[in-house]
């Protein structure tokens, strides 16, 4: 993938209508990486996977839809006590589940944001992080009230199935279900704990997918875009819709 994740840091206080209000931080391009160290990656092949136009076709690997996170907890592993580095959390295009992609963003004394490789503790590096839900678009969100995470995504349930043998109203590769959103919380955006289903399609066609959420005092308001048995097909839906979490910190053991 030619896609670079780009982050932009403005003031608050400008005309963020105007770009040179902008910083933009240096690009770091997926393809310049090295993808895969033996986690099967890609999944398939590149090339179209099914032959019935569904929109199964395996692109090369990549990642997209970028969350920008801070770590503000002193004892998390990623915290910078200087406050200059951020973490991008980004859908990982592999044709798998499971995974999303991870790089890092420092500030400079000059201003300037480079985007690198993020590192574990051993000063390896690391492209992937365990994330429900990450082969599609998600959406993180710290709670300012305790700073954990909660993450809305798209559930797989059956990304293992032959491509020739998905039932027709299926869209994409098999890794590609998008009827069934669902809700996790961390306190440190690795180790997600499941929270629960917040909404479901009656079929495959009827995606409940590519959300986002806001905090209305003890309550998450979630929208989706959706579809109906009108729709398109999964991907191309034709309707939005709102979904209220009642006292949703009380989800959390």
């Amino acid at each position: 993938s030619e896609l670079a994740p780009v982050l932009m840091v403005g003031s608050e206080g400008s005309d963020l209508t105007d770009a040179a209000n902008w910083t933009f931080a240096s690009e770091l391009v997926f393809r310049d990486l090295e993808p895969s160290r033996m986690v099967g990656v890609p999944f398939w092949e590149e090339g179209v996977i099914r032959e019935d136009g569904k929109g199964a076709t395996m692109f090369p690997p990549g990642w997209l839809e970028t969350n920008v996170m801070e770590f503000t907890d002193p004892d998390h592993l990623w915290h910078d006590p200087e406050g200059r580095s951020l973490y991008l959390w980004m859908r990982a295009h592999t044709g798998g589940t499971g995974l999303a992609c991870v790089a890092k963003v420092v500030e400079s004394d000059d201003g300037s944001w480079t985007t690198q490789v993020a590192t574990a503790p051993s000063g390896e590096p690391m492209l992937y992080v365990p994330c429900p839900g990450g082969q599609m678009r998600f959406h993180i969100l710290q709670d300012p009230e305790d700073g954990d995470y909660w993450l809305l995504c798209s559930q797989a349930t059956d990304s293992m199935r032959r491509p020739d043998r998905m039932p027709a109203d299926r869209y994409g590769l098999p890794n590609n279900e998008r009827h069934v959103l669902t809700l996790y919380f961390s306190t440190n955006c690795v180790d997600w704990c499941f929270a629960g289903i917040v909404a479901r399609g009656d079929t495959p066609r009827q995606a409940r997918h590519y959300a986002s959420m806001v905090v209305d005092g003890d309550d998450l308001c979630v929208l989706s875009r959706s579809g109906d048995e009108h729709a398109h097909t999964a991907h191309d839906g034709n309707l939005i819709t709102l979904h209220t979490i009642r006292e949703f910190r009380s989800l959390k053991y």
